[in-house]
């Protein structure tokens, strides 16, 4: 994933979010020439809401004119995020990347649908790809933010805190690929996870900055 983001997207700053990894993760990503930030200690994760804050914290601190968020494991495919950077412009602040159609196969679609029916109500806006956390946003539009829900409903409190702001993300379709969760018993107790927290940022749980 660093080596394509690399190879393709021009960044001026790569930052790794370790979230108590307890492998090599730190040290390959530091080999790649990453700035590897230390979010929580090793075996203790404070989530996903939490990692992406502490990262966008981070990124912030540059003054960037732009942000790019993208999960550790899209492999090769995460050099097409490009197209998200490349999209950025006045009348497109936030780009978001929707997995192309049919998409790796994970679960049963349930969270999202619950996430997508949400939102709909509350903007009438319906996302295709409320969970993707793979997008990019202008610093104003970062600014807009009030703070990240914490858990996996990151995502989705970002989504619904702007388009209330009266940003409307521009969904692209890409190429991507991931390791999705499967249909076992970890894949369920991981959506069950992620259902909750999702349920938490549509009712309003925000980290503030």
């Amino acid at each position: 994933t660093l080596r394509a983001l690399q190879s393709a997207v021009d960044l001026s700053l790569l930052i790794v979010v370790d979230d108590g990894s307890r492998d090599a993760t730190a040290e390959i990503a530091r080999t790649i020439g990453a700035e590897v930030f230390p979010a929580s200690p090793p075996g203790k994760a404070g989530g996903k809401g939490h990692a992406i804050r502490r990262g966008l914290l981070r990124a912030r601190a540059h003054d960037p004119d732009a942000v790019l968020l993208a999960d550790a494991d899209l492999g090769g495919s995460a050099a097409r995020l490009v197209d998200l950077l490349a999209i950025l412009g006045e009348h497109h602040p936030v780009a978001v990347a929707a997995f192309p159609s049919p998409a790796p196969k994970g679960g049963f679609g349930l969270v999202k649908n619950y996430a997508r029916r949400a939102i709909a109500r509350r903007t009438g806006y319906a996302p295709a790809e409320p969970l993707s956390g793979q997008r990019a946003l202008l610093a104003y539009a970062l600014e807009a933010l009030p703070g990240i829900a914490p858990g996996f409903g990151a995502e989705v409190g970002m989504t619904l805190d702007l388009l209330l702001a009266g940003i409307k993300p521009l969904e692209l379709q890409l190429p991507l690929t991931h390791r999705p969760t499967g249909r076992n018993l970890p894949g369920f107790a991981h959506r069950a996870r992620q259902g909750l927290d999702v349920a938490r940022a549509l009712g309003g749980t925000r980290v503030p900055w």
